[in-house]
Formats: C-alpha cells, sequence, structure tokens
C-alpha cells in the first residue's frame, strides 16, 4: 500500500487542483558556515502546502536515523511530512524554503537515542573505545534514555526493564531558510522532532523465557519524558559551542507520539512549543490535536460513527455491481476532531484496460455522491499487476481529478 500512496501522491504533486506557481528560477548565495554558496531556488512550487526545497539538496547531517530507529513504517511519512506541517505555523512556505538539518551530526543523534550510562558503565564503554583504534574518541554520556543497570543473572531483569523503558525513539532536524536582506539565504528557523515510543519491545535472556516482551507506556509518561527529552535537547543546541552559529535561530520542537509496530495506521504530533532566539527556555506547550483512523475498524467505528458509515456505503455501492470487488480499506486524518483528508484504496480484479476505465469512471460518479467536498480526499484503484487508477480532489474543489495508468 505504501508504495501505491507514493505513486499516487506523485501524481497528486502533477495534478493537483492547488494552481502550481511558476516563479522565474532564482539563483542566490547561500550562507553555510560563513561559506557563500551558489544555489537555485525552483521557479515551480506545487501548492502552498509544499516547501521549495534549495537545490543543490543537502541531505540531513543525521540522514537515515529516522528510518533505522522507528519501528512503524507509517510513522517514518508522518513523522517528517508532520513535522513539515507543524513548521507552516512559524516559518510559511511563501517565505521560508525547506532544507534537511544541517546541525545535529548522525553520531550524536545516535548517541543520544541510547540511554544513560551508569559511571561504571561510562568508565567500561570508555575503556572499550580505547581499544578499538576505529572509534577516534568515546562519546559524551548523553544518553536521553533511563539507566538500566541490572546484570541478565539478577532475577530482577524484567521488572527493572519494565521500569526503564526506552521512552525517546527518534530525534529529527529540519532547516527553513529565509532571504536576509541582501538577498542571500540564511538558516530563519528551525523545528526539532522528538518521536516517544508508545510501546516499549524487549527480549529477555534465553534463561528467563527468551521471547519478545510488549510493554505499553501511558500518554502521561509519552508526555513527561517528551518534554524532560526536549529541554535537554534545548539546553544543548543552545549552549555547545559546536551550535554556536545557530543560538539566535528560533526553534520549534514538537512531540510524536509513535504507534506500535503492528499498527495499520501512523502515530501522530501531540505538543509543541517554541524556543526564542538566544533562547534556551521552552515556551507554553500547545496540545495538537491530530489522529489517524484505520477504516474499517472499531476504533473509527466507535470514535467517529458517522464517517465510518460514510465509508462502509460507499464500500457497498461499489460491491452491489461488481462481484469481484471485496472491500475499500483506507485511513482518515482528523484534526481538531474533523476530517480532513481521507485516503482509500480499492483492490479489484481486472480482465482489461476497458474495465479498469469502466470502474474508474463508476467509483468517481460514487466519490461525487458519498463524500462533501471539504474533505481532501484520494482514492487509489489497484490489482494483483500494480497501480490501476488514481483519483484526486482536494478540499473544496467541486470535481476529482482522474488518471488511468498506462
Amino acid at each position: 500500500m505504501r508504495n501505491l500512496y507514493i505513486l499516487g501522491l506523485a501524481m497528486l504533486l502533477l495534478l493537483s487542483g492547488c494552481a502550481p506557481k511558476f516563479d522565474q528560477e532564482t539563483e542566490v548565495v547561500q550562507d553555510s558556515d560563513k561559506k557563500a554558496e551558489k544555489a537555485i531556488i525552483p521557479r515551480y512550487n506545487i501548492s502552498d502546502s509544499y516547501y521549495k526545497a534549495v537545490i543543490p539538496y543537502k541531505t540531513g547531517k543525521a540522514r537515515g536515523i529516522v528510518s533505522a530507529y522507528i519501528n512503524n513504517r507509517l510513522d517514518i511519512d508522518e513523522f517528517e511530512t508532520g513535522l513539515m506541517r507543524i513548521a507552516q505555523d512559524s516559518y510559511p512556505s511563501d517565505k521560508y524554503f525547506f532544507q534537511e538539518g544541517q546541525y545535529l551530526e548522525k553520531d550524536t543523534v545516535q548517541d543520544w537515542l541510547k540511554r544513560k550510562r551508569t559511571d561504571a558503565q561510562q568508565k567500561a564503554y570508555e575503556v572499550a573505545v580505547a581499544k578499538d583504534k576505529k572509534n577516534p574518541k568515546p562519546l559524551p554520556n548523553e544518553g536521553l534514555n533511563p539507566i538500566f543497570d541490572t546484570s541478565n543473572e539478577d532475577p530482577g531483569y524484567e521488572a527493572a526493564m519494565k521500569k526503564s523503558p526506552i521512552y525517546v525513539g527518534a530525534i529529527a532536524e529540519q532547516n527553513y531558510l529565509i532571504k536576509n536582506n541582501e538577498d542571500k539565504l540564511e538558516v530563519g528557523g528551525i523545528v526539532i522532532g522528538i518521536g516517544i515510543n508508545s510501546h516499549h519491545y524487549y527480549n529477555l535472556p534465553d534463561s528467563m523465557g527468551g521471547y519478545p516482551r510488549d510493554v505499553e507506556i501511558s500518554d502521561a509518561d509519552i508526555e513527561r519524558e517528551g518534554k524532560k527529552a526536549a529541554e535537554e535537547i534545548i539546553n544543548r543546541i543552545r549552549t555547545k559551542k559546536e551550535y554556536a552559529s545557530i543560538r539566535d535561530i528560533p526553534i520549534v520542537v514538537a512531540l510524536f507520539k509513535q504507534e506500535a509496530a503492528s499498527s495499520v495506521a501512523p502515530g501522530n504530533f501531540i505538543m509543541k512549543a517554541k524556543v526564542d532566539a538566544n533562547s534556551s527556555k521552552i515556551g507554553k506547550w500547545e496540545t495538537i490535536n491530530e489522529k489517524y483512523y484505520f477504516f474499517p475498524s472499531n476504533e473509527a467505528k466507535n470514535n467517529y460513527p458517522d464517517d465510518a458509515l460514510m465509508v462502509q456505503n460507499f464500500s457497498d455501492a461499489i460491491a452491489e455491481f461488481f462481484p469481484n470487488f471485496t472491500a475499500v480499506v483506507g485511513r482518515g486524518f482528523y484534526k481538531d476532531e474533523e476530517l480532513k483528508e481521507l485516503t482509500l484504496t480499492i483492490p479489484m480484479q481486472f480482465y482489461g484496460k476497458a474495465e479498469v476505465i469502466g470502474f474508474t469512471q463508476y467509483v468517481t460518479g460514487l466519490i461525487m455522491e458519498h463524500f462533501d467536498n471539504y474533505i481532501s480526499l484520494q482514492v487509489y484503484i489497484e490489482s494483483e499487476s500494480g497501480a490501476e487508477s488514481v483519483i484526486v480532489r482536494d478540499a473544496g474543489e467541486s470535481e476529482p481529478i482522474v488518471h488511468v495508468y498506462n
């Protein structure tokens, strides 16, 4: 489904009802670590919902960390794109340009995602590093997760593991560039995302039963540990000499609640706060009321019965005339308790291109009949051969855009 979603998103970018902006391609100078580098601002902007990315595109210093540390594949995309959505409130896309994080190094983030070490553990670690010629020097003891100081032989191992879960599961940095008075690009804002686990997975030693364990982390613990990690990260960015060049840059920090590894819907951002330039104090935390629901599911039916019925009626209308159809599946994105975006996938068995065209035409008519246009809607029709067609209707548009793949 994820590959289909990406393919459909590509079509959405090309066919979106939002009028693309064909500004002139602009050549500018980008200030980077006090070095002037030539950069290009693309002339094409998909919509105001997206940021232009400066060319040449710079990959993040901690690239790959998010995908390596997040358990749920759906969370990976939402973590990154959700941060961009949050950034819009402070760094509007008509003035700022996107760039992956250029300040938090990969080794640094990896170390922050580890457990804090006891003095004895730190000493043992430094001795081990000294023996390994590949490691130039030991990293400081800056793990953001709780100390775990119980050997495998200790009968309290499992109890200690339950009391000391891995809370902080991911850290992401995004930079937002702006033109200064000299018409040069410089960093105008930073966003830091902190992914907090909602489940702690671990294995006991073989001698103790060995099979995987799953401890659910409460919302209260997620919020507490997320805020604590945010305070520490901001303090380090503001006080460490390697980040001196960005001390006068405002920062937005956001907490992301990661879903269980087996979840069919991604996690969601729960809180955000601002940090003023030249300050290490985090401002008032704001609750973010966002959540994804899978359709069909008991959770969606219980929380949003009208929307669940709307999707079910749409699915039933298809099944009435197409006996080889199974069911519509999808997910809805809710913000402030209101359905904002609905993504549906329709699996079908087809026996020719004419049938694909006819089915797509019929589904398009049902979309007009069953879904109000305040919902941003993407419908992907697929078969065993892959993507067959895509139907996209942006919120506020009266008619969808339809594409049948060759």
